[in-house]
């Protein structure tokens, strides 16, 4: 009677784990967190915290680099001292108040040292969630009785997969809205909002995960094979140093075999077979993640205006997800069996056709950026100068300098430019500035140029006032409106207003004011009275001159210094849609490889190394763009689908003498099935397999292990 019973419980259905309610919500808000910072960062860098488009490409890549070098450290805490739920619950906290930090330092009115405590604060943020990316969905899966509930787990996954793209989708939609159409203390853009709605995710992600805590199955750490391995070589080289004259062995490893045993010995010898694969892999991933830096400043250039909409240019990078999701089931159905008709079958062939398909990305942003070269005004160079004068008072000047070419009249309300101008060192041009108007007093003065700089002039009631230019395309690619007033003092409560109904209150005869607009028409006014309307487009520059006074009236005039983006943000679209297919063909082919030729004791430490990949792969962009090898993008991009072709021709040249292994003696059940189904699987996989792999039991839904 008793045994009846226990066959009877024994094949009822296990129950679905609440736990994983919890474990689920958490990754949602820490990967919204995530993608959304990290996809208004480098305009955040330019605009906010002044730095150059170098400098924040180095520092994006820093930040990319060390989010995927922190897995390996997390692996270790959490597989050797802390175990999963206490090193996901440490470093979850250290992430929010990473997030906290950089959402602070954004808040104008606090005054903090905003450029120390966003490098404070994106550090914190890459510890945490590189520390946590190894340990989420391992101990997702820990919460599982194997074998009887091996499909609930692989149910597990696929809502954990679907949780990573949820997030990083609605993310990278929403958190540009945030950044430019919310407007916070007096400032156009709100980065304060952008990065704190998703910091207050990350806060609650750390409480939901609390909430779940007597509901989880919490292991003991269970040992880390990164470990094992580096003391089986470390062992096999201090016995080679002793031995290898007296005792001879057949490979290097062998020497390791008294200390390590004979199946650490041949584990680690498949394990570093692959290795050396992957040495080429970097470089691929130095293209990809270029999506969040150099592609985000190129489409700042480009016009966004789509059906009455306009794509900013960090949602550009919503489109590669989002095609991930259509493109996956066209490579399973279509084209993997089209290639394999002619030979592309193999994991090696399709890894080296994207990285091929990655140069090509490649140079299809080396193109487009030579196309948006030739419509824009680039700034002198640095042996040139640009002069402009802008004539604010209601009367024609006439000008006589020893300039090569000298403004023989300059129109009311009129602009003259002198561009890319010789000058090779610092020069002072004498002039003297008449008018036939007896209401314009005439003026003498001096030009003073300066090499690579734009020098303008603004002449008003009060003389002429020099300031620092310039036709730079603007930052975020928002339109900027020069306002000089040339009106009586007295005159008050002057303000523009774009076409959000942002007021900007106007300072008199102050040249050096540059207004951030939102596209379409605004309107100057003056003691509420509407004086003139202008009409501005993303990337333009412009210059509105005024004249006049309230009792009889103003005169303005509107100038194009930089013309706006002509080149749509559209065009975009075939490099991304190439990367991205090359993402599918090397990210997941190689995830696929690794899983099935390592042995199963090895897929953590393996796992590992892929990670390692791609924090390298960002540090390569970051020695590149420090090199400055081009002045030009377009020649950068070029030289990075350069480096992906040589670098795909040694990975041919590696992948020769490999041969294809199968462990034990059913190929079937050490190999891990790869079913790309969702656009961040990518990302999950990776947080899967780093030191979980080994503890065993959440893989045998997954990886058909029994």
């Amino acid at each position: 009677m008793v045994s009846s019973v226990l066959k009877i419980s024994e094949k009822a259905p296990a129950e679905y784990p609440k736990s994983v309610a919890f474990i689920i919500s958490n990754e949602f808000c820490e990967r919204f967190n995530y993608y959304g910072l990290r996809t208004i960062l480098v305009l955040y860098l330019t605009t906010k915290l002044h730095y150059d488009k170098d400098t924040a490409t180095v520092l994006f890549h820093i930040f990319s680099m060390l989010v995927y070098l922190f897995p390996i450290v997390g692996a270790i805490i959490a597989d050797s001292w802390l175990g999963k739920f206490r090193t996901i619950l440490y470093l979850s906290m250290v992430y929010a108040l990473g997030g906290v930090i950089v959402s602070l330092g954004a808040i104008p009115p606090l005054h903090l040292p905003v450029k120390e405590i966003t490098i404070l604060g994106l550090t914190l943020i890459a510890l945490g969630t590189g520390g946590i990316k190894p340990c989420v969905s391992a101990f997702g899966g820990d919460q599982f009785r194997m074998p009887e509930q091996a499909k609930q787990l692989a149910t597990f996954f696929s809502l954990f997969y679907f949780a990573i793209n949820a997030g990083s989708t609605i993310s990278t939609t929403i958190t540009p809205i945030l950044r430019e159409d919310v407007h916070c203390f007096g400032d156009k853009n709100c980065f304060s909002l952008a990065f704190g709605v998703p910091a207050i995710l990350m806060l609650l992600s750390v409480v939901i995960f609390v909430a779940g805590r007597k509901l989880y199955v919490v292991k003991p750490p269970a040992g880390n094979m990164i470990f094992g391995v580096s003391k089986c070589i470390s062992d096999a080289i201090g016995g080679w140093r002793r031995e290898r004259k007296t005792n001879p062995r057949k490979h290097w490893l062998d020497y390791a075999e008294a200390s390590s045993g004979q199946k650490m010995v041949a584990d680690t010898k498949v394990l570093l077979k692959i290795l050396v694969l992957f040495l080429p892999f970097p470089v691929f991933w130095a293209l990809f993640d270029q999506q969040g830096s150099r592609w985000t400043f190129q489409a700042t250039r480009m016009n966004g205006e789509t059906f009455g909409y306009v794509i900013k240019p960090d949602q550009m990078q919503v489109v590669n997800p989002l095609l991930i999701l259509g493109m996956i089931p066209l490579f399973t159905y279509v084209l993997y069996p089209i290639l394999a008709k002619i030979g592309i079958k193999r994991p090696l062939q399709k890894l080296t056709l994207g990285g091929l398909l990655a140069a090509v990305a490649f140079l299809l942003s080396a193109f487009l950026e030579v196309k948006l070269n030739e419509v824009d005004s680039m700034p002198p160079s640095d042996f040139a100068a640009n002069l402009r004068i802008y004539n604010g008072m209601p009367c024609a000047y006439t000008f006589t300098s020893e300039l090569p070419e000298s403004p023989n009249a300059v129109a009311p309300l009129d602009l003259w430019e002198y561009k890319a101008m010789s000058v090779p060192t610092p020069l002072v041009y004498r002039f003297n500035a008449t008018s036939a108007n007896i209401r314009c007093k005439d003026f003498a003065g001096a030009f003073r140029l300066s090499p690579g700089k734009e020098t303008s002039y603004f002449i008003n009631a009060d003389g002429m006032q020099e300031f620092e230019d310039s036709m730079a395309k603007p930052k975020l690619g928002n339109p900027m409106v020069r306002v000089l007033l040339n009106v009586p003092n007295e005159d008050i409560a002057i303000t523009l207003t774009d076409a959000v109904e942002t007021a900007v209150p106007l300072i008199i005869r102050n040249a050096t004011q540059v207004i951030n607009l939102a596209q379409g028409d605004s309107d100057l006014e003056v003691a509420n009275k509407k004086i003139a309307t202008i009409n501005t487009k993303s990337g333009g520059v412009y210059a509105l001159l005024v004249n006049g006074n309230l009792q009889d009236g103003y005169s303005t005039k509107a100038h194009v210094i930089t013309p706006p983006n002509s080149i749509h943000i559209m065009w975009q679209l075939p490099q991304i849609i190439v990367i991205t297919a090359a993402e599918i063909m090397f990210s997941v082919t190689g995830l696929e490889f690794s899983y099935t030729q390592a042995p199963p004791s090895m897929t953590s430490v393996l796992q590992a190394c892929w990670l390692l990949t791609v924090s390298i792969g960002n540090m390569l962009v970051v020695v590149i763009a420090e090199l400055k090898f081009f002045d030009s993008q377009a020649a950068e991009f070029a030289l990075f689908a350069g480096l992906m072709v040589v670098d795909m021709f040694i990975f041919i040249l590696l992948t020769i003498p490999y041969k294809y292994v199968e462990h034990g003696e059913d190929p079937e059940a050490n190999q891990v099935v790869v079913t790309p189904n969702i656009s961040k699987q990518r990302e999950a996989e990776r947080e899967t397999y780093i030191g979980g792999r080994e503890n065993g039991h959440h893989n045998e839904a997954y990886d058909g292990e029994h």
